[in-house]
C-alpha cells in the first residue's frame, strides 16, 4: 500500500480529493489523504510559500515511508515562492512547470537526506480548481442542477485550448465566471458534485497537466 499525503489549500480541494481522486487511485494500490494547510484556526487560503513549505517538510519528517504532494491554485497564488518573479513569455503550463522545479529545488536544499526527490510530488493547478470542471461542460452543468448553463459553460470551454488556459484575471477566473452566472454557487458543495458528475476519465483527458499529476501519483503503485 501506498500512502500520499497531499497538502491542499482549502475545504474545496480536500472534498475533491477525498471523495473524487482518491477513490479513483486506490485500484492501483495509492491511497492519498488530503490535509488542509495551515495550523488549526489558521487553515486555508491563499498558499502561501512560508506555511506550505512547514507543512510539506512536517510531513516528509513524520511520515518517512509516506509520499507528500501538494494541490493549490496558481490563481492568487501566495507571497513567497520560489521562482518568482515568473520569466517572461512562458506558456501557462511553462508557468506552473517552473514553479513546481523550483519548489522542489528548495525542498531538496532544506531535507536531501528525507529524499524528497523521490517521495515529494508538487503540484500546482492551472489556473485553478474549477477550469477541471469545464473538462465536460454538460455534465458540469447537470452536477449543480444548473443544465441550462450547459451551453454557456460550452462556449466558454471553446474558447481555449484546453480548461486548464481558462484565464486567471479577477474578472474571469474559472470560479468568477461560475459565480457570475450561479451566484448561488457553494465552491466545496456544489464543486464537488459537479467533480463527481464529470468524473476523473474526462478531467484527465481534457486538462494535460492534472493528467500528469495524477500519473505520477498512479505509478507509485507499480513501485
Amino acid at each position: 500500500m501506498i500512502r500520499v499525503h497531499v497538502i491542499v489549500e482549502g475545504r474545496t480541494e480536500q472534498s475533491f480529493v477525498q471523495e473524487v481522486l482518491a477513490p479513483s487511485l486506490s485500484d492501483a494500490g495509492v491511497y492519498l489523504t488530503p490535509t488542509i494547510l495551515g495550523v488549526p484556526g489558521q487553515k486555508g487560503g491563499r498558499a502561501n510559500y512560508a506555511r506550505l513549505k512547514k507543512d510539506v517538510l512536517r510531513q516528509l519528517k513524520e511520515d518517512r515511508t509516506a509520499y507528500c504532494s501538494t494541490m493549490a491554485d496558481l490563481y492568487g497564488l501566495g507571497k513567497g515562492f520560489p521562482g518568482m518573479p515568473l520569466p517572461p513569455n512562458l506558456s501557462n503550463v511553462d508557468k506552473v512547470i517552473h514553479l513546481e522545479r523550483a519548489m522542489m529545488e528548495d525542498i531538496m536544499a532544506e531535507v536531501p537526506d528525507l529524499r524528497p526527490d523521490v517521495r515529494f510530488i508538487p503540484y500546482l493547478q492551472l489556473h485553478e480548481y474549477e477550469g477541471l470542471l469545464f473538462s465536460d461542460p454538460e455534465k458540469f452543468a447537470n452536477g449543480i442542477s444548473q443544465s441550462h448553463l450547459a451551453p454557456t459553460f460550452q462556449a466558454i470551454r471553446q474558447g481555449f485550448p484546453t480548461p486548464e488556459d481558462i484565464d486567471d484575471s479577477p474578472e474571469t477566473a474559472p470560479s468568477k465566471r461560475v459565480s457570475r452566472l450561479c451566484p448561488s454557487y457553494n465552491k466545496v458543495l456544489d464543486g464537488t458534485r459537479a467533480a463527481s458528475a464529470v468524473g476523473i476519465e474526462p478531467m484527465r483527458r481534457e486538462c494535460p497537466h492534472f493528467r500528469d499529476w495524477v500519473e505520477s501519483l498512479e505509478q507509485l503503485g507499480s513501485q
